[in-house]
């Protein structure tokens, strides 16, 4: 795990690896399947396709609906900005062209199993955080942390489930 930036203004990231026992083709449609994240997180509640998409290509949209208890209740919409089967796939929150957040998946073939990192940058645009630094200017540097922390922690979270999924494929539908 590795997180760098200390500022929002810094486009914090972090990076979460882990190896799966599983082809990249079974990885990819688990990561690639926006509908099955909820089930892997405390944060996103529901997410629906826009546009009439149904599934992932580049430029396709959704609306994404979380709840922190810190943060309250919200929904962005996010956009797909890269799209390389079995590869990446990757989405922007809010505007594409300045988003708030940056989300990808990457995967790559390695001893017989998939090597999975999914990786997330905060910013350069406001975001629910920039209201919290906002009130308390002082402390953006521990608001910034604490919810980096947040994230990797989450990261891991959802790498381990889709792991277990991607391992026993009785267990992703269930």
């Amino acid at each position: 795990m590795e997180w760098t930036g200390a500022l929002y203004a810094d486009k914090p990231t972090v990076e979460v690896p882990i190896w799966i026992a599983a082809p990249p083709e079974r990885v990819w449609e688990l990561v690639s399947d926006i509908e099955l994240m909820p089930r892997m997180s405390d944060e996103l509640h529901s997410v629906e396709w826009l546009d009439g998409a149904t599934e992932p290509t580049l430029g396709a949209r959704w609306v994404g609906s979380s709840k922190h208890e810190a943060f309250g209740e919200w929904s962005t919409t996010s956009t797909v900005v890269e799209y390389e089967p079995l590869r990446v796939f990757a989405w922007a929150v809010e505007d594409p062209d300045n988003p708030s957040a940056i989300w990808r998946f990457s995967l790559e073939p390695q001893d017989d199993g998939t090597l999975l990192r999914e990786w997330m940058q905060m910013g350069p645009a406001r975001s629910g955080l920039s209201f919290a630094i906002d009130r308390m200017p002082e402390k953006e540097q521990k608001i910034v942390f604490v919810r980096m922390r947040e994230f990797e922690t989450n990261i891991g979270i959802t790498l381990e489930a889709i792991k277990k999924m991607a391992e026993d494929p009785g267990k992703a539908r269930a």
